[in-house]
């Protein structure tokens, strides 16, 4: 759960003698090995702050691969948990580019940051007070950093009450409940129904945890699949006036060394049926969950393995791609597995599932491989039979 903050706390953190107290703190190592030792010496030196001095430098640690310029932010741990990435925010606010927002649930204001980049007004809104005076101290420190516009507030309100109007609504529940991840809309805080109902009409954009079940939503919008450096990071729902004409679903690939891929279901998904090709291309889990691989396929001249599973096959891998070239097809069996590995010195070998019931890590251990060589094994199925096929990694350019 982490330190619980005050108000106290905050005070005193953004005050001169709590940016002096920090730059102390942040000078020691602050590891598991270390722990009693530091906090030893911050209670001698700084009394009852010493919880929050810790804390703070602990997180802000943590937040520098997640958000630009957190050095000098405040957080909670449960905010930095659920806050936006940087180049995440950064995407949502290009969507958004040139509208008055309001972010209801702005907590610590890292998707404030970003909006006021390109907005010419943005209200941040939230319930807990300690929350909004960190939010009012990070938007500040970002304003030195980057010259934010002033046109920016932050007051104290319910998400369920509306207070703004003519603003598009951003909103991202909380995904906990009794202390639990959930994926139940109606366990969100503040509940998604609730939310949606108060806010019936107007412009409105909602994050939401990728592992939320879409189609039970009723959503008419569309619901965007988003990842970062290959891991699915947030769902978020466009109501229809914030949607693109035609679009119910889209995935996008951000990257923080590359420009993004972004596809949406409006684009062509024809793709031949046909033997696997020379390679196995494994698509992006933003465009697995929002259920647009034949699209992908279609667009870079590939084909699915099976018409339900996600692997796709070609005799090219997109460019920047990983891909795996196939060497041979194999029977789904762990002794013809190990035979087979073991004939080509395999001692290295990623494994990858998608629709069977294995365990890669378990059956590692049962290979009992000990060469010298290095492959990729995929096991899956194409229709009802499983199947294995062993192969090299690559990464096209």
């Amino acid at each position: 759960m982490g330190y619980g903050f005050g108000r106290a706390d905050v005070a005193f953190l953004t005050g001169a003698a709590g940016s002096a107290a920090l730059a102390e703190v942040d000078r020691l190592e602050l590891t598991p090995a270390t722990h009693l030792r530091d906090l030893e010496r911050v209670r001698r030196d700084h009394g009852g702050y010493a919880p929050a001095l810790i804390e703070t430098v602990r997180l802000r640690r943590k937040a520098a691969a997640k958000l630009s310029g957190a050095d000098e932010w405040l957080f909670t741990d449960d905010a930095l948990q659920q806050a936006t990435p940087s180049p995440v925010a950064r995407a949502r606010a290009r969507r958004l580019a040139g509208r008055a927002v309001h972010d209801v649930t702005c907590s610590i204001g890292a998707e404030l940051a970003e909006l006021a980049r390109v907005c010419p007004a943005v209200i941040g809104s939230d319930l807990d007070d300690v929350r909004l005076s960190m939010a009012a101290h990070n938007l500040s420190r970002a304003s030195t950093r980057s010259a934010l516009p002033r046109n920016l507030l932050v007051a104290q309100a319910d998400a369920l009450v509306p207070v703004s109007r003519e603003t598009v609504v951003i909103a991202d529940p909380a995904r906990r409940a009794d202390g639990r991840r959930t994926h139940d809309p109606a366990k969100l805080q503040p509940p998604l129904p609730d939310l949606l109902a108060a806010y019936s009409g107007r412009d409105i954009a909602v994050k939401c945890a990728p592992g939320l079940d879409f189609d039970t939503l009723d959503w008419t919008g569309e619901v965007e699949v988003v990842s970062l450096d290959g891991a699915v990071r947030e769902a978020c729902l466009w109501s229809p006036g914030l949607a693109e004409p035609g679009v119910t679903r889209r995935a996008t690939v951000l990257s923080t060394n590359g420009d993004p891929l972004i596809l949406t279901d409006a684009e062509p998904d024809d793709i031949p049926v046909r033997a696997p090709g020379e390679w196995i291309v494994d698509p992006d889990g933003a465009i697995v969950r929002a259920g647009l691989v034949r699209h992908y396929a279609a667009k870079h001249g590939l084909w699915q393995l099976d018409p339900q599973i996600a692997y796709l096959t070609g005799d090219q891998v997109p460019a920047g791609l990983r891909g795996f070239r196939i060497l041979d097809r194999l029977e789904l069996r762990e002794k013809s597995l190990r035979q087979e590995l073991a004939r080509r010195d395999c001692g290295a070998l990623e494994i990858l599932v998608r629709g069977v019931d294995i365990d890669p890590d378990a059956l590692r251990k049962r290979l009992k491989l000990r060469g010298a060589q290095t492959f990729t094994l995929i096991l899956t199925r194409i229709g009802r039979a499983g199947t294995a096929f062993l192969c090299t990694a690559h990464r096209a350019r």
